[in-house]
């Protein structure tokens, strides 16, 4: 592998991975499932090879053969993790997750990067997020998670994302996390109004004076879930009080013959714009609209992809003075470190008195919240005490890289809904 050499793996169309070109990285291979993606990428950046299908499919590409690569990159799906996809986390056929994580005692990459949404950073996946931890320090690296908003970095949307970056220990002392912009990003009105006016609408200057604040999220949808609109009642809602008609993606800008009045709908250039693409770069989205635009709207915003990534290449190339390595990813979930790797059964009541030494003290309901969150990721065997219920924590549920695992099955029923 050369010493800038990058394996994205669910690249999408391209915007984690025109961000990581942008910031020194060059593709050894981009692996995408969804086929309006992957011709995305080939009409961009011809020179990439491009694997298309199940990233988990030994026969779409080989791990073991970027073994050494500089960096392992990737946007793994987020349904896992969200409250549209009922957060199953590593029971959802979709959850690539911890398979990612494992890719690292395979390929053996300096350094990892894992984008998710916000959701992941919650509660509910903590148990989660400590196993991850606890994996990568296994395999002798160094873990640090960070949630982001890409308006922190020019982007005219707030969009949060869950980064994870592990670094082998040689390189971590290295890393600094970008810190965001003390300018803020532009307005809605500010970033579109040129695009909204295109055509001759009337109302397009006072729209532009309207629309003052930065975008909501925007929410790209998928095969399974929502088509080309800009999300659930709340974001329009929120779409609304900017201008903005959120049922649907309009074909183009309105025009002179339109009333000034009219509430318009964005398009999938608007969108991109929105996403932190910049008219110069060049970018084209290949396919029929609903595909363009679920392209666009789950993408990594290639301004935060850069700044990251630049933060990655610096601790690579030892650039600056190194500072302490150590874990900068304390998750802290008492009722799972009083529960791993421990043989024995312990009543709600124990493990509240555990956790006192792991961040607590709990109270007996908050350990059975705990336990029924534990529960959808792990296997939790229930055993009879004189004093009630007993628990154990067993086995991981998530995907691994398992071929008996029912993810394959899973992933074969509802592979057409997948995206």
């Amino acid at each position: 592998m050369a010493d800038l050499d990058l394996v994205e793996i669910c690249a999408g169309a391209g915007g984690q991975a025109l961000g990581l070109e942008r910031a020194g990285f060059e593709h050894a291979l981009a692996v995408e499932l969804d086929p309006a993606a992957c011709a995305t990428l080939r009409a961009n950046r011809a020179a990439w090879k491009v694997a298309e299908g199940d990233v988990a499919d030994p026969a779409v590409w080989r791990p073991r053969d970027y073994r050494g690569v500089a960096l392992l990159a990737g946007g793994v799906p987020c349904p896992p993790f969200t409250v549209a996809g009922r957060q199953l986390g590593a029971t959802d056929e979709r959850d690539l997750y911890a398979w990612a994580v494992e890719l690292c005692g395979v390929m053996r990459p300096r350094a990892l990067l894992l984008e998710n949404v916000r959701g992941l950073s919650t509660s509910r996946f903590s148990a989660y997020r400590q196993h991850v931890l606890d994996r990568l320090r296994a395999l002798g690296y160094v873990a640090g998670w960070r949630l982001l908003n890409a308006s922190g970095f020019g982007v005219p949307q707030l969009r949060p994302r869950t980064i994870l970056v592990a670094m082998r220990r040689t390189d971590a002392p290295w890393f600094r996390w970008p810190e965001p912009s003390a300018v803020p990003p532009a307005t809605v009105g500010e970033t579109l109004g040129d695009l909204m006016s295109a055509r001759g609408w009337r109302g397009a200057p006072a729209w532009a004076r309207g629309a003052d604040r930065i975008a909501p999220t925007i929410v790209g949808g998928s095969k399974k879930h929502g088509g080309a609109d800009l999300g659930p009642t709340r974001a329009k809602r929120a779409w609304a009080e900017l201008g903005v008609d959120g049922l649907g993606i309009a074909d183009a800008p309105p025009d002179r013959a339109d009333s000034p009045a009219l509430r318009p709908k964005l398009t999938c250039e608007m969108v991109s714009r929105l996403q932190g693409w910049r008219d110069e770069w060049g970018w084209e989205f290949t396919g029929r609209k609903t595909a363009r635009y679920r392209q666009i709207g789950n993408a990594f915003p290639p301004p935060v992809a850069e700044a990251v990534g630049t933060a990655i290449r610096r601790a690579l190339e030892h650039d600056g003075e190194p500072c302490r390595a150590g874990d900068s990813a304390h998750v802290h979930d008492p009722v799972y470190l009083v529960l791993r790797g421990r043989d024995s059964f312990l009543t709600a009541r124990q493990i509240a008195h555990a956790a006192a030494d792991h961040g607590g003290p709990l109270t007996t309901s908050a350990v059975l919240r705990q336990l029924s969150h534990l529960s959808q990721d792990f296997e939790l065997e229930i055993g009879d005490s004189r004093d009630g219920p007993a628990y154990r924590l067993g086995a991981f549920r998530a995907f691994l890289g398992q071929r008996d695992h029912i993810r394959h099955e899973r992933f074969a029923a509802a592979r057409g809904t997948i995206s």
